[in-house]
């Protein structure tokens, strides 16, 4: 009975439908290109993300970021702006407080419900059009507009240069913190800026992707290139790579169907990071079958 009620319901041209394709690609030309920016910066600042354990950080930076924008929905506000103020308030105060990854987690872990119960209500409370509640939790391909692109691109640009001027210190500091510090690198100043950067950016996924799932394109991407690759430009760039075929290739994909954004850019993303994971495993294993010591036999 529930199999027969989906079928009625669910038809394969919801999910892929080219149909006037050309047209429907002209009205997302901004969440295309604010998609291949989030997914080029944000799979760089995933590899720091990665290297620092830090991939739950995003979920509780992410929570607020949804509380922030559902309030400025609320009361009439710019949803950037009131993304914005809620992602860096989140990454300042784990930043803060959280220096030690226990600490960071136990603060992750009440910002997240807080940040989540926040939104929730403030979108319970909003009388609009049911699409811009449901778009902060889910992503929305078209809520992109022009006024909002120039910001997010700019937030991208802003994110970009912070990352390129901290690059060596916050490498340092994520490989090995103890030796960055005895070398005089300001290690709670680079974490500070480090969070802000995370925050704004997350601020951006969160208008592409939606708030509950913005790890797929700041934790994923990073992860795959983290199997495959060790070097210290390879890492980045493959990453960069990921997020950006990853974004883009979900938003593409999207407008022929009438499903969010969202399933499609994270199931590229986990299709990229199994392949990358086989990859690995396959040249493991062919590493220790080459290192492996050649049976010699002995005449009787």
């Amino acid at each position: 009975m529930a199999q027969t009620l989906i079928a009625q319901t669910l038809s394969w041209s919801d999910v892929f439908s080219f149909d006037d394709y050309g047209a429907l690609l002209q009205l997302v030309g901004n969440s295309v290109v604010a998609g291949a920016v989030l997914g080029i910066v944000g799979g760089l600042i995933g590899v720091f993300i990665m290297q620092r354990d830090m991939a739950f950080a995003v979920h509780g930076v992410s929570e607020l970021s949804f509380a922030g924008a559902a309030a400025a929905l609320l009361f009439g506000g710019s949803v950037v702006a009131g993304s914005l103020l809620g992602a860096v308030a989140a990454a300042l105060l784990i930043g803060l407080l959280g220096a030690r990854a226990r600490d960071r987690n136990s603060i992750v872990g009440v910002l997240m419900p807080f940040g989540l119960g926040l939104g929730i209500l403030f979108l319970s409370l909003y009388e609009g059009r049911s699409a811009n509640r449901f778009s902060l939790l889910t992503g929305q391909i078209v809520s992109v507009s022009s006024p909002d692109l120039g910001w997010l691109i700019g937030i991208s640009v802003i994110v970009l240069a912070g990352l390129i001027l901290v690059w060596n210190p916050l490498r340092f500091d994520s490989l090995d913190g103890a030796s960055a510090e005895a070398r005089g690198v300001p290690a709670g100043a680079i974490s500070i800026v480090f969070m802000v950067l995370l925050g704004l950016i997350v601020a951006v996924a969160v208008h592409i992707i939606g708030a509950l799932l913005v790890m797929a394109l700041l934790v994923t991407p990073a992860a795959a290139a983290m199997r495959v690759s060790h070097g210290p430009l390879g890492v980045p760039l493959l990453a960069a790579l990921f997020g950006f075929v990853s974004a883009v290739g979900g938003i593409l994909l999207a407008i022929a169907g009438t499903l969010p954004v969202s399933p499609y850019i994270t199931t590229i993303s986990f299709l990229i990071y199994v392949v990358c994971r086989v990859i690995a495993w396959r040249r493991d294993r062919a590493l220790v079958a080459a290192e492996a010591p050649t049976a010699v036999s002995v005449p009787a």
